[in-house]
């Protein structure tokens, strides 16, 4: 840390993480842990990527959005773990000021898509189930790609938003995250400037970011369950109903682990439950999605046969809307 010109606080140049600080022993092992999941979020995302890259039954409205999805997932990942497996192999766990920034602003692009997207491909189930009919018009490539385009852009403005304020913020000689990775709350926490437009961005954030999408899902949801209940063919209801079942599963975890990291109150804030909310959110979610949203979908498990030989036959036996 060095001093500011004309003044007596000093400036931090790096910051150290305490999030495994109290680990003495394990570590080891703890990079194991981080480094299989970080391996099997490589593999299974980009598996899902390729097989719907190669698989022309794949490419429907549907699968766009999830090759959007495994790939956002990728970047959420890298973004956090490579650093953590770093640290592992130090005594401190440090991070310098530019890369936490940078950490920061990748790790917010990646919150705010994924929030948006989710929101799109709710509103791709909705079309597919309550007007089956219009879909192919209703998403087209021409509504599809401004749809996944937007997504990216939003979560580029709200992470701009976030960082430009947080390099703002002034340390005073403070450089002690209580965290495994850096984000708003725990920075928000060592600051000694004034945190309140910070903190309000946050709130702000949390409502056009986070609760929105999430309150368009939850609507889109219960049409498509209205539409699932007026269908008399119990095979037909199960059919539709699986379309949706995982990426519903999908959006409860990550609303649900958003919602807790985002929103707690300062004064409630404890390092191990914070680290644990954390690798929930940011690091095992992307492991799961593939698993969760794709490896037991019928369609994806097909498209895998062909591409390993085991399977032939055309897209009629595969496709759905």
């Amino acid at each position: 840390m060095g001093p500011f010109p004309g003044g007596n606080q000093t400036q931090v140049i790096e910051f150290i993480f305490l999030g495994f600080s109290g680990l003495q022993r394990g570590r080891a092992f703890l990079f194991l842990v981080f480094l299989a999941i970080y391996l099997v979020t490589l593999v299974g995302n980009s598996m899902i990527f390729t097989l719907i890259q190669l698989d022309s039954c794949l490419h429907s409205p549907m699968y766009f959005f999830l090759s959007h999805l495994s790939c956002l997932d990728i970047c959420y990942s890298s973004v956090t773990v490579p650093q953590i497996l770093v640290n592992f192999l130090h005594e401190r766990e440090t991070i310098s000021y530019g890369q936490c920034m940078a950490q920061l602003f990748f790790l917010m692009t990646c919150a705010g898509t994924e929030c948006a997207l989710l929101a799109a491909m709710a509103y791709d189930r909705y079309v597919a189930i309550c007007n089956p009919l219009r879909y192919s018009h209703l998403m087209s490539s021409r509504v599809c790609v401004p749809l996944a385009t937007a997504s990216w852009l939003w979560g580029i403005l709200d992470s701009a938003i976030h960082t430009a304020l947080a390099t703002n913020l002034s340390f005073c000689g403070a450089n002690q995250l209580h965290h495994i990775f850096c984000d708003i709350p725990p920075l928000l926490k060592i600051a000694c400037s004034d945190t309140y437009i910070n903190e309000m961005a946050l709130h702000m954030a949390s409502v056009f970011v986070g609760l929105i999408p999430f309150l368009f899902v939850i609507v889109s949801y219960l049409y498509i369950l209205a539409a699932i209940l007026r269908i008399h063919s119990n095979t037909s209801r199960c059919k539709a109903f699986s379309t949706c079942a995982s990426h519903l599963g999908v959006v409860i975890i990550y609303f649900g682990m958003a919602i807790v990291n985002y929103n707690r109150p300062s004064a409630g804030y404890s390092l191990e439950i914070d680290t644990l909310v954390s690798m929930l959110y940011c690091i095992v979610t992307p492991m799961l999605n593939p698993i969760i949203y794709s490896l037991r979908n019928q369609e994806v498990k097909g498209a895998l046969g062909k591409v390993l030989g085991r399977q032939k036959g055309g897209c009629a036996s595969l496709c759905m809307q």
